[in-house]
């Protein structure tokens, strides 16, 4: 049997729902929204201050869920960064010496 697709589930599940007698799913969802305008503005002075503890304990909450690079990796992003600036260095150092040469023979030095 073929999946269904998306406007086909919808169209299943909106006429089991007409059949019970219920409202839709997605006329609920129409009748629950808010325009923002309606909304009160939050006040950024706030009632809602965090102690600063929490907000630490949150930071190294979220720390450990960093996966680390290993050593391996380390080193190895650490010989690609020197060697892109090597080469970019050496670039750099080759053009200013060719602009230098043109630069003096327009002025006539």
């Amino acid at each position: 049997m073929a999946r269904q697709t998306r406007a086909q589930r919808r169209a299943r599940r909106e006429a089991q729902a007409q059949n019970q007698g219920g409202v839709t799913q997605r006329a609920r969802a129409r009748q629950a929204q808010i325009r923002p305008g309606a909304t009160p503005t939050k006040s950024q002075t706030g009632s809602q201050r965090r102690e600063r503890g929490s907000f630490f304990a949150e930071s190294w909450a979220e720390l450990k869920k960093v996966d680390w690079p290993g050593q391996s990796q380390v080193i190895q992003a650490t010989v690609v960064v020197l060697i892109a600036c090597i080469v970019v260095g050496v670039y750099l150092y080759v053009n200013d010496l060719v602009w230098k040469q043109v630069v003096q023979k327009l002025i006539g030095q």
